[in-house]
């Protein structure tokens, strides 16, 4: 069987490459090129240049053959302009999980296709297994033999989150050759076999365009706009229709009667420790216990409701006029608005997402702001002050109906049916306990407890309890 490894001049891609032409795959590498434009780069313009030159030493130090190719029309059109028409309309896209769906195992494969290619691999940290029946053989569904995605076995290391838009026609045709291993262990391969890449430190940044300043990357085709900082008090949230129901609703679904978790806990997932070592399993010391026969007795209506996020339109600010000084100089000022204040400018509610704490340049305060909500079209970014500010919560998510992907396409669920799944929203989130009930209007995913920082446009996968990632969907 002929095997083309997509080599990056990582080290992840290149022992791949070692252990297929170790288990006697007659293997090819190709690199490709993704991205030209380096004005919005941290690294300068060389940066793929010296990956290719990586790439090309470890192809000969294996002993396989070498191909380049330019994918950057391709990627362009299928991932980088769908960012910018995300963010254009407010949202946050993931673009390494288009990259993995539209380029690797798609225009890539296409490419490597074309060489005599039976099936592509990668370097990502995750499992392939077929899918057996009682007998133990691998199940067939319409012609095709169906595959499981697994977690990859390095908990720290996981990328399996990355792959969940992929269809069972592309599983069938990649390998994953170092999900069974740890990163220290791929490093010490690395090492043993003297691959010039053992040492090279792992890419960060966007798919294929590298370490980026992100809104100077967007500002190459989204317009810089001046518009309010509003900070949200939390005397908004009392007496408001939509956190009332949200409320009162949860408290309805509740196993035994009592008061509702609205607020998450905090833990960090980009510091390490614990948290981050233990990502298949959830951190929340406090979790909502919900009945399955209320949340079946919900409406479609009500469920509707409890995705929408809150509406922060309503804040305004009435101008007043004052004297001030020893000449009584006439001024305008703000009156006081007991539900927010203007505290700050940003140059584009468009380079904002939930949840982002960096680049607001606003003080005064004793504890972190973060966004909490954009008005793209009225141009306003709402904040809050602390990781406890309920505009920051968020207990149930809405995924529509033609967003939802099935990776097991035997297990899609029906109008009407709840299951319990864990459910990962982001790259590098421990995963989170939830029920998930499928209407004629969506799939809704209700969370033990409540989640930090949604921002919609990122994709949710869900996961049965053996590390198989079942389904995912953009929210």
């Amino acid at each position: 069987m002929k095997v083309c490894i997509g080599l990056s001049g990582g080290v992840d891609s290149s022992v791949a490459a070692l252990l297929l032409k170790q288990q006697g795959y007659d293997v090819f590498a190709m690199f490709m090129q993704n991205w030209h434009d380096a004005d919005a780069t941290l690294h300068g313009d060389c940066e793929w240049e010296e990956d290719r030159f990586v790439a090309e030493l470890v192809a000969r130090k294996v002993g396989i053959p070498f191909y380049f190719v330019d994918l950057s029309k391709e990627y362009r059109q299928r991932v980088v302009d769908y960012m910018f028409n995300e963010y254009s309309a407010g949202r946050t896209p993931n673009p390494d999980v288009l990259c993995n769906r539209e380029i690797k195992f798609d225009a890539f494969f296409e490419a490597a296709r074309r060489l005599g290619a039976d099936m592509v691999a990668t370097g990502h940290y995750c499992r392939r297994a077929p899918l057996l029946d009682d007998s133990g053989a691998q199940v067939v569904i319409d012609g095709q033999p169906q595959w499981r995605i697994l977690e990859g076995i390095d908990p720290n290391k996981d990328q399996s989150y990355f792959l969940c838009q992929l269809t069972q026609d592309q599983l069938g045709k990649a390998l994953f050759p170092i999900g069974h291993l740890t990163k220290p262990e791929v490093r010490e391969i690395a090492r043993i076999a003297d691959l010039p890449s053992a040492d090279k430190k792992d890419s960060q940044g966007i798919c294929f365009v590298g370490k980026v300043d992100l809104p100077t990357f967007l500002k190459q085709k989204l317009t810089p706009k001046e518009g309010d900082v509003v900070e949200v008090y939390d005397a908004f949230y009392e007496g408001n229709g939509q956190y009332s129901f949200v409320h009162d609703t949860l408290a309805s679904l509740l196993e035994t009667p009592g008061e509702p978790l609205m607020i998450t806990d905090y833990s960090s997932e980009d510091s390490g420790g614990a948290a981050f070592n233990n990502r298949r399993i959830s951190t929340a010391t406090a979790a909502n216990i919900f009945d399955e026969i209320k949340l079946a007795s919900l409406g479609d209506e009500d469920w509707m409701r409890l995705s929408e996020p809150y509406d922060y339109s309503g804040i305004s600010f009435e101008t007043e006029t004052y004297r001030s000084g020893k000449k009584h100089v006439r001024k305008v000022r703000y009156k006081d608005n007991p539900w927010g204040k203007i505290v700050g400018r940003h140059d584009g509610a468009q380079f904002y997402t939930i949840g982002q704490r960096k680049g607001l340049n606003i003080g005064g305060h004793k504890d972190s702001i973060f966004v909490i909500s954009t008005d793209v079209e009225r141009n306003i970014i709402y904040v809050g002050e602390g990781h406890t500010h309920k505009g920051l919560s968020c207990c149930c998510i809405r995924i529509a109906p033609e967003d939802i992907h099935w990776i097991r396409t035997d297990l899609g669920m029906k109008d009407g049916e709840i299951r319990r799944y864990r459910v990962r929203v982001r790259y590098r989130q421990p995963l989170q306990d939830a029920w998930l009930v499928k209407r004629p209007n969506g799939l809704f995913i209700l969370f033990d407890a409540p989640q930090r920082g949604i921002s919609s446009g990122q994709f949710a996968a869900w996961y049965s309890p053996d590390g198989e990632m079942i389904g995912s969907g953009v929210y």
